[in-house]
């Protein structure tokens, strides 16, 4: 069994939008005032590392909590778009009012990839492969919130939550439909397809316009910054967040590239390449293209990066999977920082060191953002106690003001965090055995 830990304030399990490749009963553990309160979350695993992910509780939302409905997109079928498994893909919009009536923040949901005919054949039966089960109300908060006093700068814009149902961060696209396995490869139609529907639901007068995601979502937001540049009146300010999908390529504890490795799979099973920055595939392997780092230098939207320095789908993913420490050196230590040895510890700071290097681009921009703190997390935008609540990491401020005053250009924010274990306001997500 493996129980989750969460440090710091507490949360609702329909909080929670994180992916592990974890095997097991799950339970969530968090430590709350020197108590702690334990759920379980249902989960769907997968032997693909990055098709686990939990299940949000639909009973377990909290009282007041916005719930929105999904919506299928209008002629998304006529030009195939279509999730794995051919149904509709859709979004989830929520309108805004006032003085957001005209301002769109768009988030692009995460959940993974899948990089061959098994994963692929899975994820098709689950929410991230299928609107058939897709839920038709989930929750907003954190950045998605209605709330001023959850979310200062963007509570009352019109708020999309698009659903993640390709498996390839939007990017695939494979003309007909593997006849065996009834798989269709559609992310970049399905792109199109939601970006033209919300167009015409009033995105084409935007004044403001942010483009969001986490993990996969978060990638996804990188790849097609400049495409939603594109998309909007060449009046209006446009940017793009990226939360927790600046993955690395970096070698894993056995010396092997294992992202890298699935990455490919993805990309050629999916035909992706053709949609991805072509400034960067005109120079290296379009596998390679899938990775944030390598991508930067070309993009000419304002473009800010929140993430976790120990980001933890990567150290559990990529950094030190299971399949890399067959002896299971990185067991305990992989799960908790507090089960490291010295050397261990120094794996994890040069993991940090290397996405700060990947970074120095962006620092040296003078319309980029940052904010890089040094926690044990994964997405931390969507989640109400991380993103605007007391009791919220910070650096000089919350990731909510820190997101805002680089947005509306209150100051310039690029906020680097001492290296662990020095921050204190961490709501890390730790793991026990049992």
């Amino acid at each position: 069994m493996l129980i989750a830990i969460v440090t710091g304030r507490k949360m609702t399990r329909g909080s929670l939008g994180i992916e592990f490749a974890l095997f097991g009963v799950v339970l969530l553990v968090v430590i709350r005032n020197g108590k702690s309160e334990t759920w379980e979350i249902g989960g769907s695993i997968s032997r693909n590392v990055s098709e686990l992910y939990w299940e949000e509780a639909k009973e377990s939302y909290p009282p007041g909590a916005l719930m929105v409905g999904l919506t299928l997109v209008k002629g998304a079928a006529e030009i195939g778009a279509v999730c794995l498994d051919g149904t509709l893909p859709g979004y989830h919009l929520s309108r805004g009012w006032g003085s957001g009536a005209n301002n769109w923040l768009i988030n692009l949901e995460g959940g993974g990839w899948c990089n061959n005919l098994k994963t692929c054949i899975y994820r098709k039966t689950t929410r991230r492969g299928s609107s058939r089960y897709m839920e038709r109300e989930i929750v907003f908060s954190g950045i998605m919130s209605n709330k001023r006093s959850e979310n200062p700068d963007f509570y009352n814009w019109n708020r999309v939550k698009v659903r993640y149902c390709d498996g390839a961060s939007f990017t695939g696209d494979v003309e007909g439909e593997n006849e065996v396995n009834k798989l269709y490869f559609r992310g970049q139609r399905i792109w199109r397809a939601a970006m033209a529907d919300l167009l015409v639901e009033g995105m084409k007068n935007a004044q403001q316009a942010l483009l969001s995601g986490c993990s996969a979502g978060g990638l996804a937001s990188i790849i097609h910054c400049d495409e939603f540049r594109d998309l909007m009146p060449s009046r209006s300010k446009v940017k793009c967040l990226s939360d927790a999908g600046f993955f690395l390529d970096v070698m894993d504890v056995s010396g092997v590239h294992s992202l890298r490795s699935m990455y490919k799979g993805v990309v050629t099973m999916q035909g992706a390449a053709k949609n991805l920055p072509r400034a960067c595939t005109s120079r290296m392997d379009p596998a390679q293209c899938f990775f944030p780092q390598h991508l930067l230098q070309d993009i000419n939207t304002p473009l800010f990066i929140l993430n976790a320095a120990y980001d933890s789908w990567q150290i559990l993913s990529s950094l030190a999977p299971t399949a890399a420490d067959p002896q299971g050196h990185w067991h305990f230590c992989r799960l908790n920082p507090a089960n490291c040895s010295a050397s261990q510890l120094q794996v994890f700071q040069g993991f940090r060191m290397d996405m700060l290097n990947s970074l120095r681009g962006l620092a040296a921009s003078r319309v980029g953002g940052m904010f890089i703190n040094s926690c044990f997390a994964h997405c931390q935008s969507e989640r109400q106690d991380t993103w605007f609540a007391p009791g919220s990491p910070r650096l000089t401020k919350t990731i909510a003001e820190s997101v805002g005053d680089w947005y509306f250009e209150r100051s310039p924010l690029k906020e680097i965090d001492c290296p662990y274990p020095c921050d204190k306001t961490c709501h890390n997500l730790l793991f026990k055995s049992k």
